[in-house]
């Protein structure tokens, strides 16, 4: 009967090792980040002029915009921080449920298209005006965000796993994100010959949504694409003695080069 008891306890003994051993232990969180470049398309927009002290209150009516790569004289043939670029800084903190929260940055020029004729509505030097006028550089006109439109978004950021291979050297994760916050837009124009004094400032906000695979090599190093919608609202941006509005829509598409690691506590899987 002894012999039974010892038998079976051993039996029951090498049971639990056996799942003890089988459980894996992972980090609790997971940090990525990465660093890529963009291509935008724009929708028309109005842009909104009120300079108070000259009687002006116009608006320059469904102008066409346009993006600027910045790749357009050779690839890397200036320094990496000069074309569209964009980063990712996101920190999974839920893995179960594969939730991370994501700071997401898109430096996107907006360029109102230089020789189009543009329709101004409204006031302009006191006196009411429908009109069609040149819009180029050549007549006084131009209007940029060419150091940036600038989008700064704060992303809830969810994880789908499609495949994973036997190693764990390879995955493939489908994303989906959606965030908002401010737009930091960089400045310059020139409206009826007169120009501002260019430079960065808040002016506004914007909201998107983001999906996109990526595709995670040697357990950390990861190759991401994705395409975005955003909306973006700008407000108070400076022009000659006054300020001004104006609000699109982009789409966009984003390919990145990121870097992931576990962090955070140990857990039992």
């Amino acid at each position: 009967m002894k012999r039974i008891i010892i038998v079976v306890l051993v039996f029951f003994a090498g049971i639990i090792s056996s799942e003890a051993q089988s459980k894996k232990q992972s980090r609790k969180g997971e940090f990525y980040f990465s660093w890529g470049y963009n291509k935008e398309w724009y929708t028309h927009s109005n842009v909104k002029i009120n300079q108070p002290s000259l009687n002006n209150h116009y608006t320059l009516r469904n102008v066409i915009s346009h993006d600027r790569p910045g790749w357009d004289e050779g690839i890397f043939s200036i320094p990496i921080s000069i074309p569209q670029y964009n980063y990712r800084i996101g920190y999974f903190f839920n893995k179960k449920k594969d939730l991370a929260f994501e700071i997401n940055f898109d430096h996107t020029k907006h360029i109102i298209q230089d020789g189009q004729m543009a329709r101004l509505t409204g006031t302009y030097q006191g006196r009411q005006v429908d009109t069609t006028i040149n819009f180029s550089k050549a007549n006084g006109f131009y209007y940029y965000l060419n150091n940036g439109a600038n989008f700064l978004l704060f992303n809830i950021v969810k994880r789908w796993h499609w495949h994973e291979s036997k190693n764990g050297a390879f995955k493939l994760d489908a994303l989906g994100k959606a965030g908002i916050g401010p737009v930091i837009p960089h400045v310059e124009n020139s409206l009826f010959g007169q120009r501002n004094e260019d430079g960065f400032q808040l002016g506004g906000w914007n909201m998107g949504i983001e999906a996109g695979i990526r595709s995670t090599f040697f357990k950390h190093v990861y190759l991401e694409f994705t395409n975005k919608i955003d909306y973006a609202s700008y407000s108070n941006l400076k022009i000659y003695q006054g300020r001004a509005k104006q609000a699109f829509g982009t789409y966009e598409m984003i390919l990145s080069l990121g870097y992931t690691f576990p962090m955070g506590k140990k857990i039992v899987d």
